[in-house]
C-alpha cells in the first residue's frame, strides 16, 4: 500500500525573474516559491516529506500539449539580451522572458511529472509540486498570464499516455480562470476540468466570454468542463466550501477519477492583491481534504498563482500538512455562502443538468437578474487616487493581512495528538492493525461515575460493563492524547448517549452525534449542545425532526452506492453549518447503509472538529470495524463502492429536507429561492 507525502522543489526555479520594470508582472517573483519552502520546513513539514528531485521536461513531453512553433520561440530566448527578451515578451498577454525562463519552465515541467510518476507507480499516497513559471494559462501556442508551459494539461496527457488513464479531474482553484487548460481539453471527455475564478461579469482578466457558467465543453467533452464564475470579490471560506458541496464533489464522484491533479493558486486567498478574496488558509486543508477522497487518495498538487506571500507560504502549509494526513483545523468565518456565490452555483447547475445523473431530478433553474449586476455601474466611475497613493495602500493592506494572519494562524493551529487511533479490543488486532490499545476504565470508577451521572441511561450490566471500554477511548479523544477512537458496544444507542452526556460534561460545546440503523434515540438535556441526526429506514415513532434533532429515512440502493448524494447535498452541509468540536457516529441494527455508505461517512466528516471523531459499533462485523479503522487511521482511502444515482423519490426527499432546515443550517443553500442571510 502507497504510503507518504512527496514534495518536489528545485531552488533552480527561482531564477526566473523580471529584468525590467511591469506593474503587470512584477507580483510574480522568484520569493513565491522560496518563502513557501522556507516556511515549510519553518513547520517541520519538509523533512516529513518524500523528497522526489526535479528534472527538465523533455521535447516530447512539452509537445503533448504545445506546438513546435511555440517551444522554438521559448528556446530561443536563452541566449537573447534584455531588449529582445523584452520585446519578445511583448508579443504576449502578461508575461516577461529571462534567459533562465526556459530552463525553468522545463523543470516545472518535469517536476510536476516526476510527481505523477511518483503518486502513480504507488512510491508515496500523493504530494505536492513547487514549481515556477505557473502553467494553466499557457495555450498550445502562447505563453499567457505568467505560464509558458502548461504543466498540469501536460501532466494530464502524460499519465494518459504513461499509465493508461480514462479518467482525470483537474481542479483550479486558483483566482484566475485557466482557460489554457480550459482551451486544451475541452473536447476531452477522459478530462473533467473545474475552475472557480473570479469574474465579475466579464470585467476581470482574462475577461472572457468563455470563463462563464455556460461554457460546458464542446464536441464528444460537452458536460466535462465546469467553470464557477464569482461575480464580487469577499468570497469566503463558506463559498469555497458550498462550491465543493452543491457542484464539484457531487460531479467528481459520479465521474470517479483515477487521478486527481489540482492547479493550485493561493491568489484565491486573503490578502491576495489580484483575488481580492477573504478565504483563510485552512479552507485549503479542507478543500484537499475532500480531494484526498476521491482517486483511491492519488492527489497531485501544483502550485498555480498566489501573490500576497506570508498568504500563499501559510495555504501552502496547509495544503501539506492536509496531504500528510495531519488533522483538519476548524474552519473559521460564518458558515453561510453569499447571495452571488449561490446565483453562481445555481446557473453552474442548470448549465448541467443535461450532461449530469445527479442532477437529472434536481429542480434547477438559470438566473438571469444577478444581484452584482449594479456593481458594474460604480465601476464605470474609478476614483482619481494616483499610482503613488495605490502603491501606499497596497503596501499598507499587505502589512495589515501579515499581522492577521501571523494572529490566525497562531488561533487555528493546534497540537496534533501523538496517537492516530484508539480502542480497548485486544482481540481485534487482525482487523484493527496500527490502531492504539488504551486500558479499559477501572470497573470499581466506573461504577462510582455511571452511577453519579449516567443512572438513568445505564438499566443493564452488559451495557454498564462495555461502558468501560467505551469511556477510556472517549476520555483520550477529550483530552487531545488521541486524534479519533472506535468501540464496539453491545447497545450503540445507550453508548452514544452516555458519550454525548459525558463529552458536554468535558465542557465539550457543539457534540454532532451521527445514528445509523433502527435505534431508540435517548433524548438528550442539552440539546442545544447536541446535534443529531438519525439514518434509518423508517421514520422513528413518536420522534419529529427539529433543528437539533434530523430523520433522514434512507435506504441504500442494492445496486451500488446512492448515498453520496444525501451525504454531499446535505450531511455535511449541516455538519459544516454546525461546526462541532467533536463527532459520534454510532452504528447500531437493521442498518439501511452498507459498509461503502459508512465508510464514505467517516471519511467525510473527519473534516470537522480538528478530526476527533468517535464510533460506536454495536455488532462487531469484522469488515465494518476494519473499513472504519483504515479511515480513522487515514491509511489509504477505500473505493466506496459502485456510484448509483439517486432515484426521484430521494431527490424529492433532500429537497423537503433542504427546505425544511436551510434557514437554521446555511450551507444547504444551493439556489437563491432558498432564501440568503450573508450578503
Amino acid at each position: 500500500m502507497a504510503s507518504g507525502t512527496a514534495l518536489v522543489y528545485d531552488e533552480e526555479m527561482t531564477t526566473h525573474k523580471l529584468l525590467w520594470s511591469d506593474p503587470v508582472c512584477d507580483i510574480e517573483v522568484p520569493e513565491r516559491l522560496s518563502s513557501s519552502y522556507e516556511q515549510l520546513k519553518r513547520y517541520h513539514l519538509v523533512e516529513r516529506c518524500v523528497h522526489v528531485p526535479a528534472r527538465e521536461g523533455s521535447e516530447e513531453e512539452i509537445l503533448l500539449v504545445h506546438s513546435s512553433e511555440h517551444l522554438e520561440v521559448a528556446k530561443s530566448t536563452q541566449t537573447m539580451n534584455e531588449e529582445e527578451l523584452k520585446r519578445v515578451s511583448g508579443n504576449y498577454d502578461a508575461f516577461f522572458f529571462h534567459p533562465n525562463t526556459y530552463h525553468c519552465a522545463r523543470l516545472a515541467v518535469g517536476a510536476t511529472l516526476q510527481l505523477v510518476d511518483a503518486v502513480m507507480s504507488g512510491k508515496v499516497c500523493n504530494g505536492m509540486a513547487l514549481v515556477r513559471p505557473p502553467g494553466h494559462h499557457s495555450q498550445r501556442n502562447a505563453a499567457n498570464g505568467f505560464c509558458l508551459f502548461n504543466n498540469v494539461a501536460i501532466a494530464a496527457e502524460y499519465a494518459k499516455l504513461k499509465y493508461g488513464l480514462q479518467r482525470i479531474l483537474v481542479v483550479d482553484w486558483d483566482v484566475h480562470h485557466g482557460q489554457g487548460t480550459q482551451y486544451i481539453f475541452e473536447e476531452d471527455p477522459s478530462v473533467l476540468y473545474f475552475s472557480w475564478h473570479r469574474y465579475e461579469h466579464q470585467e476581470f482578466w482574462p475577461s472572457l466570454k468563455e470563463s462563464d457558467y455556460h461554457a460546458v465543453g464542446l464536441g464528444k467533452g460537452t458536460g466535462f468542463n465546469i467553470n464557477l464564475p464569482w461575480n464580487k470579490i469577499g468570497m469566503e471560506n463558506s463559498d469555497y466550501l458550498a462550491a465543493f458541496f452543491h457542484v464539484l464533489l457531487p460531479m467528481a464522484f459520479e465521474f470517479d477519477p483515477q487521478l486527481v491533479l489540482v492547479s493550485s493558486g493561493y491568489d484565491s486567498g486573503i490578502g491576495d492583491p489580484e483575488g481580492q478574496m477573504n478565504a483563510t488558509p485552512e479552507v485549503f486543508a479542507h478543500l484537499t481534504y475532500f480531494l484526498k477522497q476521491l482517486a483511491n487518495g492519488k492527489l497531485c498538487v501544483i502550485l498555480e498563482g498566489g501573490y500576497h506571500l506570508k498568504s500563499l507560504s501559510e495555504s501552502v502549509c496547509m495544503t501539506v500538512k492536509t496531504l500528510l494526513g495531519d488533522p483538519i483545523p476548524q474552519i473559521t468565518g460564518e458558515m453561510a455562502p453569499c447571495l452571488s456565490a449561490v446565483e453562481s452555483i445555481q446557473n453552474v447547475r442548470a448549465a448541467h443538468k443535461p450532461y449530469w445523473k445527479w442532477l437529472m431530478y434536481e429542480d434547477t433553474s438559470f438566473l438571469q437578474n444577478l444581484s452584482t449586476k449594479s456593481h458594474l455601474l460604480k465601476k464605470a466611475n474609478p476614483s482619481s487616487s494616483t499610482e503613488h497613493e495605490s502603491q501606499i495602500t497596497n503596501i499598507s493592506e499587505t502589512a495589515r493581512v501579515e499581522r492577521f494572519l501571523e494572529r490566525h494562524m497562531t488561533n487555528v493551529l493546534f497540537p496534533v495528538p501523538p496517537i492516530k487511533t484508539a480502542t480497548t479490543d485486544s482481540k481485534g488486532s487482525t482487523y484493527l492493525h496500527s490502531v492504539h490499545l488504551v486500558k479499559e476504565m477501572d470497573k470499581t470508577e466506573l461504577k462510582a461515575l455511571v452511577s453519579a451521572f449516567y443512572a438513568d441511561l445505564v438499566k443493564e450490566d452488559k451495557t454498564l460493563l462495555s461502558l468501560g471500554s467505551m469511556l477510556a477511548v472517549l476520555d483520550k479523544i477529550l483530552k487531545k492524547e488521541v486524534c479519533n477512537g472506535i468501540t464496539e458496544s453491545p447497545t450503540a444507542a445507550v453508548s452514544a448517549a452516555v458519550a454525548l452526556r459525558h463529552s458536554v460534561r468535558f465542557g465539550f460545546q457543539r457534540v454532532l452525534c451521527i445514528f445509523v440503523g433502527d435505534m431508540q434515540i435517548i433524548p438528550n438535556t442539552e440539546d442545544r449542545k447536541i446535534l443529531t441526526i438519525h439514518i434509518c429506514e423508517k421514520e422513528q415513532t413518536g420522534k419529529s425532526s427539529s433543528k437539533h434533532y434530523i430523520s433522514l429515512n434512507w435506504k441504500e440502493d442494492a445496486e451500488g452506492n446512492d448515498f453520496f448524494f444525501a451525504v454531499l447535498g446535505f450531511i455535511l452541509p449541516v455538519a459544516y453549518s454546525y461546526q462541532p468540536n467533536l463527532t459520534v457516529i454510532a452504528v447500531g441494527p437493521n442498518r439501511s447503509l452498507g459498509i461503502n455508505g459508512i465508510s464514505l461517512l467517516f471519511a467525510l466528516l473527519q473534516g470537522l472538529a480538528e478530526s476527533r471523531i468517535f464510533a460506536v459499533i454495536e455488532d462487531k462485523d469484522i469488515n465494518l470495524m476494519q473499513s472504519v479503522a483504515k479511515i480513522l487511521l487515514g491509511a489509504s482511502t477505500p473505493h466506496f463502492g459502485v456510484y448509483v444515482p439517486p432515484t426521484q423519490e430521494k431527490v424529492n426527499k433532500m429537497k423537503i429536507l433542504r427546505d425544511q432546515f436551510q434557514k437554521e443550517w446555511k450551507m444547504l443553500q444551493c439556489s437563491v429561492k432558498d432564501g440568503i442571510s450573508r450578503h
